[in-house]
């Protein structure tokens, strides 16, 4: 007799207006940073108070109900979410989690070294490490602290360990432009990515001028200088990723300003202060901070993120343009506070 096999239940999915899958959201675990780099905190006078951030708890819970609705993916960010006591602990709660296929963190580096055995025994799906420039000195005059050496050698031991990393590199006119090609050419014999990242407007001031190093710029200048360089065929990523011939590793292009991926975007954010957001250029569309301390039920979370995601805008141009109509600012956010 054939044995009966039970068919194992679909996975759940959760789905926007638009007919977009969400299975990844970027949960932002503190809004401090060690580093004070010059496109993410603010640079002049900002009205955003410091506000109180979701416990541990608060944040394994939301993680819990949205992987039970199709979350599949989830990355740690901040705000440098290595400062915040505890962070370990809490990302191996997460990873625990029944469902979540891929847990992974953003960070500066600057204090990942003693921990690096620890999240090599987490098995990360990715470590993003932000790295602006090759130059100690010019290091230190973006971040405001002198301590190049010590995070580019943290790359190389992360990189040793073989853990999935991807440096993620602010293109910064007039002041790393000049470096593109040096840290590009880190990909030459290294398994990594190199992603290069337009500048947005969320320097947590009122002064952010588009630079000229557009999407369209970066791509032609990669293809101009690198070994024939060729498109790598990718599905709904953020990133168009470029293969220059005879590289271990890879290019990314981010065009976050360009908003060039937003057709195909599968991820919500959630703050240090709890607040969804379901485009990185809205205001917010829910406190989820007030909805747990509320008593509501997961039953009664799920179906507010759902009413969220059901009126999801289109693109970031179109969430920028609603925020005007209601008299908010463009650039007043700090990448900080809102979360990566």
């Amino acid at each position: 007799m054939t044995p009966h096999h039970t068919p194992a239940p679909p996975a759940p999915t959760l789905t926007d207006n638009l007919g977009r899958t969400i299975n990844y959201v970027r949960l932002a675990v503190t809004d401090r940073c060690n580093l004070n780099c010059r496109y993410c905190r603010p640079k002049g006078p900002c009205d955003e108070p410091r506000r109180e951030l979701l416990s541990y708890e608060e944040l394994e819970r939301l993680t819990r109900l949205l992987v039970e609705m199709g979350v599949s993916k989830v990355r740690i960010t901040g705000g440098e979410p290595l400062v915040r006591h505890g962070m370990l602990d809490f990302m191996r709660r997460l990873q625990a989690i029944d469902g979540l296929h891929q847990l992974a963190l953003t960070t500066n580096a600057t204090l990942l070294g003693p921990r690096l055995a620890d999240l090599r025994a987490l098995n990360l799906a990715g470590l993003n490490i932000s790295l602006d420039t090759l130059r100690p000195e010019r290091f230190a005059a973006i971040t405001g602290q002198n301590l190049f050496a010590d995070v580019f050698a943290v790359i190389e031991e992360a990189i040793f360990t073989g853990i999935p990393v991807k440096i993620n590199a602010v293109v910064q006119e007039g002041i790393n432009t000049d470096e593109l090609l040096d840290l590009a050419r880190l990909a030459a014999d290294r398994p990594i990515q190199v992603r290069f990242i337009e500048p947005m407007p969320f320097d947590g001031g009122n002064s952010f001028v588009a630079g000229n190093w557009n999407l369209a710029r970066l791509e032609q200048h990669f293809r101009e200088h690198l070994p024939d360089v060729r498109e790598a065929p990718t599905a709904g990523a953020t990133a168009r990723v470029l293969q220059a011939a005879g590289f271990k590793g890879s290019i990314g292009l981010i065009g976050g300003y360009s908003r060039c991926f937003c057709a195909t975007c599968n991820k919500i954010r959630i703050t240090p202060q709890g607040m969804l957001k379901t485009c990185l250029y809205d205001d917010g569309v829910l406190d989820l901070k007030e909805v747990l301390r509320s008593g509501s039920s997961d039953r009664e979370l799920a179906e507010m993120i759902r009413a969220c995601l059901g009126r999801r805008h289109a693109d970031g141009f179109a969430a920028a343009e609603q925020r005007k109509k209601k008299g908010l600012p463009g650039s007043c956010a700090s990448m900080a506070t809102i979360g990566g």
